[in-house]
């Protein structure tokens, strides 16, 4: 199979300067080194190593001037069919501290891999209209990952120890040292024996199968406090995944939401909601029992009220949740016209349209007369 043009794996032109050549390797190495693609490793492995081939060859002015004139034919031949030399004495280790710092990504000669934090959990909670409202203390059961309670996670049985690989001498990596006539090659990768650990368990513990992890179900005490709304999410620190190697934990992140409510619906910090009222109490006017979320109180509803109308009452919404105070609630009338009637409620209604109860009022009128004016001239 015939390799990618090296100007194409690092989709740079042939004219491209030593500092273009710099920033697209950078930019490509970071993309595909294995450490960041772990869900599919291998493909990353090799990506990754034909942007190093290619920076490589084209990096060194000679080597550049030579791929330019023969291609890859000249270099695989001279390779013996493989593909890139060294970067000199310090070889691939080199350039990557050169681009990356000393602390890479655990990638190089001679060292090994850090402390890695553990990852973060998600946990989706549903609580009730009141509970956003005024807030809850609850208990959660989360399953996560812990250090082994037997071996401390170190994966050894109980009075035995890891031992230091004999393959990488603790480094976790291997190096593969190959003399060509364009420079010295050094593949490294991680130690087959260890995994990458640099250690080896010889007596596994038996309750983690040496794995110095098990997946438990962990109770943990959440803390709601009082306002908050639909997708608010609560962050609880170290309570997520187990860390690596001696790592912190992750942390855990409780994502709420709220559970509709029958009467009431939310406004920012306010609440509303609609009351049936009938049209003798609108039209006389009448002292009504309203529910909040604090129980009934009672609302004075003045005479002529119309449907629709929104009042107000202070003090009786959602507390805030980043300080003091809370919001209101407000309460919308809704006049609700019967739709069955006794002989005699007919017969007193009767009179009252004679007595002029149903004549419009001013403001009627007006509206009456936009409706009479817009049908004639249709």
């Amino acid at each position: 199979m015939s390799k990618r043009d090296y100007y194409e794996v690092l989709g740079v032109a042939k004219t491209a300067s030593e500092d273009e050549l710099k920033k697209a390797y950078r930019k490509l190495a970071r993309k595909y080194h294995p450490d960041v693609n772990r869900d599919n490793p291998k493909e990353a492995e090799e990506k990754f190593k034909e942007v190093n081939e290619a920076y490589e060859i084209l990096s060194n002015a000679e080597r550049r001037a030579q791929y330019d004139q023969f291609g890859h034919t000249a270099f695989d031949a001279a390779n013996g069919g493989g593909g890139f030399g060294g970067a000199g004495a310090g070889g691939f280790s080199d350039i990557f501290d050169m681009f990356f710092g000393q602390a890479g990504f655990g990638f190089g000669g001679g060292r090994q891999a850090g402390p890695e934090r553990g990852a973060d959990l998600r946990y989706d909670m549903e609580i009730s209209f009141e509970d956003a409202a005024f807030g809850l203390e609850t208990e959660i059961q989360v399953p996560r990952t812990e250090d082994c309670g037997t071996c401390q996670g170190s994966g050894a049985a109980p009075g035995t120890h890891p031992e230091t690989c004999p393959e990488c001498r603790g480094t976790g990596q291997v190096q593969v040292t190959q003399n060509t006539p364009f420079g010295r090659m050094v593949n490294v990768r991680s130690c087959e024996r260890c995994r990458g650990e640099g250690k080896i368990v010889k007596t596994p513990c038996k309750e983690c199968n040496g794995r110095g992890k098990t997946r438990v179900k962990r109770k943990i005490k959440i803390k709601v406090p009082g306002g908050v709304d639909n997708g608010s999410r609560l962050r609880v620190a170290h309570e997520g995944e187990a860390g690596q190697r001696g790592g912190p934990p992750g942390d855990l992140y409780v994502y709420l939401f709220v559970k509709q409510h029958k009467l009431f619906t939310r406004e920012g910090n306010d609440v509303v909601c609609e009351v049936p009222i009938n049209f003798v109490q609108a039209a006389l006017g009448d002292e009504i029992e309203v529910p909040t979320l604090d129980g009934r109180v009672k609302l004075k509803v003045p005479e002529g009220t119309q449907t629709g109308t929104v009042f107000r009452i202070k003090d009786k919404g959602i507390p805030h949740l980043r300080g003091h105070g809370r919001g209101d609630q407000h309460v919308r009338v809704k006049i609700v016209t019967p739709k069955k009637l006794t002989d005699r409620q007919k017969e007193l209604l009767q009179e009252f349209a004679k007595a002029g109860g149903v004549e419009p009022t001013s403001e009627e009128k007006g509206f009456f007369k936009k409706f009479k004016n817009v049908f004639s001239v249709l």
